[in-house]
């Protein structure tokens, strides 16, 4: 295990039980990004997406077993249509052939999280085909929400719970969770979110009941090994200082 003993920029690793065993992140600052740079915002989420590939390869090399992704909100359908159209194209630029094999050489197993039904179905077939083909990898599970909210999910999970059972005396916390998107996943350890702000605007709301937060305020074009590591290194010193007390 990873345990970062300086500054997470000097630090060297020791052998150490505290590291997350699931991070979520909520990749936030793309059109921020870009606007800063007199681009236009699909430049920013193309900047993104670029981020997002080096962010996975660091956290499988990081060891982390479960990594979510906020990628496409059911907030997100309310943007301009030139930039939703841009987002919602963005699996099949994403998924080349040379980033799945990439993704199977390091036994990373790919999921997706949300109501999938309103996208086109050309690109339920991308991330169908990406799930398929790292479905027998026993790595990293690299989870996409996608057209993803809290609410909807535990409404979702509601309406399958009433659907399967009768007896509502039943329902516990447990049993619950089996109907969220997340059931066969860990509660996410850290929550991640760049760009400053200080919200959970409707991600893994159920699951984040216990987790720890970390907010900055680099844009996520700009989230690098450094401020992946920073967040970890918090992170470590908020169970060392539970530990302790």
């Amino acid at each position: 295990m990873l345990f970062f003993k300086k500054s997470p920029k000097e630090s060297t690793y020791d052998q150490f039980d505290i590291i997350p065993e699931h991070i979520a992140i909520m990749m936030d600052g793309n059109g921020r990004w870009a606007t800063r740079k007199g681009m236009p915002r699909t430049a920013g989420h193309y900047a993104g997406m670029q981020s997002m590939r080096e962010t996975i390869r660091n956290c499988y090399t990081l060891k982390i077993k479960y990594l979510t992704l906020y990628a496409f909100s059911t907030e997100n359908w309310a943007r301009p249509i030139e930039e939703v159209n841009y987002l919602v194209s963005l699996p099949q630029l994403f998924f080349q052939d040379e980033i799945l094999s990439e993704l199977i050489s390091h036994n990373v197993q790919v999921k997706f999280i949300g109501n999938l039904s309103r996208f086109p179905e050309s690109i339920q077939d991308i991330m169908q085909k990406a799930k398929d083909l790292t479905s027998m990898n026993t790595g990293m599970v690299l989870n996409f929400a996608m057209n993803y909210g809290g609410k909807a999910e535990i409404i979702q999970a509601i309406k399958r719970y009433a659907e399967e059972n009768q007896n509502i005396e039943e329902l516990d916390e447990d049993l619950f969770e089996k109907y969220l998107y997340t059931k066969d996943c860990p509660s996410p350890d850290l929550i991640i979110r760049t760009s400053g702000e200080h919200r959970l605007s409707n991600f893994l709301l159920w699951q984040s009941a216990k987790s720890e937060l970390w907010f900055t305020k680099t844009l996520w074009p700009d989230f690098d090994l450094y401020a992946l590591k920073e967040a970890i290194s918090v992170y470590q010193s908020r169970k060392l200082e539970a530990i302790s007390n």
